[in-house]
């Protein structure tokens, strides 16, 4: 006979009224739960300790996007909502209750599904108990938490004993449970990790563990990700080499997009909390801000980065740190400082500062710049100043890091400069400069590619003595060493082959073995590259493919109410005008000074860019104003402070011919339509969510005001440098911080961003679908970044969009043309294209088709070396940091970091 019993939380406690009584002695329990982590939670309580069968579904917050991607999307969201609780206070205040939860999660008798907020969100609560017995009772009620309702909050409960209440609510339960997912192992790992979470001092750290303990609770960790193995691998590397060496040196040649940055900062880091000493990280102007964002948004580290035109420090909130002068760069208020590579070039005084003092790590991002002379004249063949000024600062640093896509630009030498920066003050690397047969790249080359092998034991015993590999390295070098008493810490050896013994003598025979010394040299021993169709074989990286508009192989595709003329937007007559205008402005202005080809980059750049860009150029070279290259602000600075009356007036009808009414922008109507109205799976790319780039804030700040007005519905973001973040609703613009744009995309709150390179750095945009860029950098590697914050872990498109606009008849419809004939081009190990195009390889398409076609040549040429050493090292299983539970405390950290130099 069925009965209705009514519970009130005012006569009497439910959790000994009700919940206790029924569950002791039950055979299983279901139950439909509130929120997923306190509903979890609250299953510690003893009553269902004994129980032999439990099922609880409950609420996660999970987008049904997310949960349509992949099993690894969903486990990172849900372990990002997991982490919202702070982990020093959850394991101060609540350990003995999450070793009970871990102990039950791991029986085996307890199971835990999760349901999209999208699918239903549950908010009434119900279960089913079934006693030993056999028979089986359900309740409802208003309960919030399971126990905590059940003992401290005013609720009301209904048990039903029908076997129709119980089947109605059983139904409802297993509706439920099957549009549900398991709870991660991840939250399982991190609710093991907090219940036996210790707080340790650096000192008590050993260098194995470090890493994981600095780590483990940084932003990125606790936002749902991680390092990828391939990141995690070259820090445990660069701590070997350490060790081993006493010093790290070493060259990052990862393929653009792979995330070589954050490889670099987590180094940086590690090397810093170890009290190796100051951190000086070399990079270009426009790469400052996206090492500051990384370090502080990823790892939770503060930075300071020096401002060449203002001579201050610059904090990562935007602060300014007064100074007295160029003399306090080398007084960084943090530990961790970022300096313009514009500095070196122009052999500014703070060069001469920089090195008169000692680094714990020094890193040079694109460090490709580092190289010899090119042209005419007697520097020819000289190292330029960067290269010079890296192979000073050698022996001041006790780890140099350096990094690049492209080791090799032009000619191989290249990348041996790039080795004898890494020997500067090291021998270990290269060996001893006047008798090592390593630093000559000539001879050394056909024995790296394995097109040679040493022709007996003497030649191979030469190869090997200087440097002496590390007896860790292979088991020829350890039985060398132990046979000649060589310490590990020794990388010579004097000793001819004469003087060996017979039995080094065989050993050293080893070495003739084919693909030994190609396999073992110093050029793959201190050279660390990861292709990324390599992790996308491995299983590491999804594959993601990228369809181009226009289509590259087929110009003629057509776009209705859109102007392409093969690959490129046509243009109107004021455009036309002002273009005639600037090419007259960079002739007139090449007759009377060498930066003219410079010049003429950054102009033809900036109007190729929009109409909004091209004009506010122009105004501001007129006021002589400075504009966003501060890389190369000295040399603007000069170029424009003589300005002739023939130079003005060819920049005065850029200004004219483009604010004219009828100068209507075709990029803009370009972007409108792909948005609105061209379809990709039955999408529009507004529906898709899209990301549009450029290089200039200008342009990003008129796209976004003017897609505001036509869309006025949609949030757009714009997504920039410190302080012109910001977000457009209408005719509304606020500024925001770039975290928060980042959190409202990841939450699809907006669909539509504008960006500039000088951010995309650790930007994550995998809920959007599409990308505009809206102009092209001569700079490949930028194109790859950019494709990066879309093509990545998450995102729901196993096949991208890209849209890429260019002005018919303009330099860079021409550039583009070359590039897009190689795009898809993946010859080899150091990735499609070069990282930059220089100045000097546009002056006309045929020298540009030439320089490529070299370029590839070269690449052709040193194909698979690296990969042999490296693939190998990547293990995903391995320094799994994120299940540390030794951790050093992030206020001690940043404490440490924060120290001056």
């Amino acid at each position: 006979m069925s009965e209705i019993n009514r519970f009130s939380s005012r006569r009497l406690r439910l959790d000994h009224a009700f919940l206790h009584s029924r569950l002791k002695e039950a055979k299983s329990y279901k139950r439909i739960a509130g929120y997923f982590r306190s509903s979890i939670f609250e299953l510690v309580g003893e009553e269902i300790a004994a129980i032999p069968k439990v099922q609880i579904v409950c609420n996660s917050e999970l987008d049904v996007a997310d949960v349509a991607i992949s099993k690894q999307v969903r486990e990172s969201a849900l372990k990002e909502r997991w982490n919202d609780a702070n982990p020093e206070i959850e394991a101060l205040l609540h350990r003995d209750r999450y070793r009970r939860l871990y102990e039950l999660l791991s029986s085996g008798r307890v199971e835990i599904r999760v349901v999209p907020r999208d699918r239903v969100f549950i908010h009434g609560k119900a279960g089913v108990i079934e006693a030993i017995d056999g028979s089986k009772i359900c309740f409802l009620g208003s309960i919030n938490e399971t126990k905590s309702a059940f003992a401290q909050n005013y609720e009301i409960l209904w048990e039903d004993t029908s076997s129709e209440g119980v089947a109605w609510v059983e139904e409802e339960f297993e509706a439920l449970w099957r549009d549900a997912y398991p709870l991660p192992d991840a939250i399982v790992e991190e609710i093991k990790r907090v219940a036996n979470r210790v707080e340790i001092r650096y000192e008590d750290a050993t260098r194995e563990e470090l890493p994981a303990a600095a780590l483990a609770e940084s932003p990125i960790y606790r936002g749902g990700e991680q390092l990828m193995p391939w990141q995690r691998s070259f820090v445990t590397m660069f701590l070997q080499h350490r060790e081993t060496y006493g010093k790290a040196r070493l060259l990052l040649a990862d393929e653009v997009g792979v995330g070589k940055t954050l490889s670099l900062a987590s180094s940086a880091v590690i090397s810093a909390l170890m009290d190796d000493g100051p951190v000086l990280i070399l990079c270009p102007s426009t790469l400052m801000l996206q090492w500051q964002v990384e370090l502080a948004d990823r790892l939770g580290i503060p930075s300071a980065v020096w401002s060449s035109t203002k001579k201050v420090w610059i904090d990562p909130k935007g602060h300014v740190i007064k100074t007295r002068g160029p003399e306090d760069i080398v007084c960084c208020p943090l530990r961790i400082a970022i300096v313009s590579t514009g500095l070196i070039f122009h052999d500014s005084d703070e060069r001469q500062y920089l090195l008169k003092r000692k680094y714990g790590t020094v890193i040079l991002d694109e460090a490709h710049k580092a190289r010899q002379r090119g042209g005419l004249g007697p520097r020819k063949n000289e190292p330029n100043n960067l290269l010079d000024f890296m192979i000073e600062i050698g022996p001041l640093t006790r780890n140099l890091l350096l990094s690049t896509g492209t080791p090799i630009q032009t000619e191989v030498y290249e990348l041996w400069d790039l080795l004898r920066i890494l020997n500067a003050g090291s021998d270990f690397v290269l060996g001893r400069e006047m008798y090592s047969r390593w630093v000559n790249w000539i001879n050394a080359l056909p024995i790296v590619k394995g097109d040679e092998i040493p022709v007996n034991e003497m030649d191979a015993w030469d190869w090997i003595r200087d440097p002496l590999p590390p007896g860790s390295e292979d088991p020829l070098f350890f039985s060398l060493r132990s046979q000649l008493g060589i310490a590990e810490q020794a990388f010579l050896c004097n000793l001819g082959f004469g003087s060996l013994g017979f039995l080094e003598q065989q050993t050293v025979s080893q070495a003739l073995a084919p693909g030994f010394l190609q396999e073992h040299n110093p050029v793959v021993r201190h050279t660390v590259l990861r292709r990324r169709q390599t992790l996308e074989e491995a299983g590491l990286l999804e594959r993601i493919s990228v369809e181009v508009h226009p289509n590259p192989d087929s110009p003629a595709t057509t776009y209705p109410g859109i102007g392409f003329s093969g690959l490129g937007l046509l243009t109107n007559h004021p455009f036309d005008l002002a273009y005639q205008a600037a090419e007259g402005f960079t002739e007139a202005l090449q007759r009377r000074t060498k930066a003219a080809g410079f010049m003429k980059t950054l102009l033809l750049q900036r109007i190729c860019s929009s109409f909004a860009s091209g004009r506010a150029t122009a105004e501001k070279m007129l006021l002589r104003e400075v504009l966003e290259d501060e890389d190369q602000s000295k040399r603007i600075a000069d170029s424009l402070s003589m300005l002739t009356s023939e130079e003005a007036a060819y920049l005065q009808t850029i200004v004219k011919e483009l604010s004219r009414p009828e100068a209507r922008d075709p990029k803009l109507a370009a972007i409108v339509y792909f948005l609105n109205d061209h379809l990709t799976e039955g999408k529009t790319w507004l529906e898709h969510g899209c990301i549009i780039f450029s290089q200039y804030y200008d342009t990003a700040f008129y796209i976004g005001s003017e897609l505001a007005k036509l869309l006025p519905s949609d949030p757009i973001g714009v997504y920039a440098g410190t302080g012109k973040s910001g977000l457009f609703r209408g005719s509304d613009f606020v500024n925001v911080e770039r975290e928060e744009i980042k959190t409202a995309v990841k939450n699809r709150e907006i669909r539509l961003v504008v960006a500039t390179d000088a951010a995309c750095e650790g930007l994550n945009l995998q809920t959007l679908g599409t990308l505009i860029n809206v102009d092209l950098p001569w700079n490949p590697s930028k194109l790859e970044q950019r494709l990066g914050r879309i093509k990545r872990f998450g995102q729901a498109r196993r096949n991208v969009d890209m849209l890429n606009l260019v002005y018919h008849d303009t330099h860079d419809e021409r550039i583009y043309q070359v590039l897009s004939r190689r795009m898809k081009d993946r010859y080899d190990i150091f990735g499609g294209l070069p990282d930059t195009i220089e100045d000097d390889w546009i002056e006309d398409v045929e020298t540009l088709e030439k320089m490529m076609d070299e370029y590839i040549h070269l690449r052709r040429q040193a194909r698979d070396v690296f990969e042999i050493r490296y693939q190998k090292t990547i293990d995903p299983d391995e320094e799994r940091w994120e299940r540390c539970s030794r951790v050093l405390a992030r206020r001690d950290i940043v404490d440490r970091l924060s120290k001056p130099w």
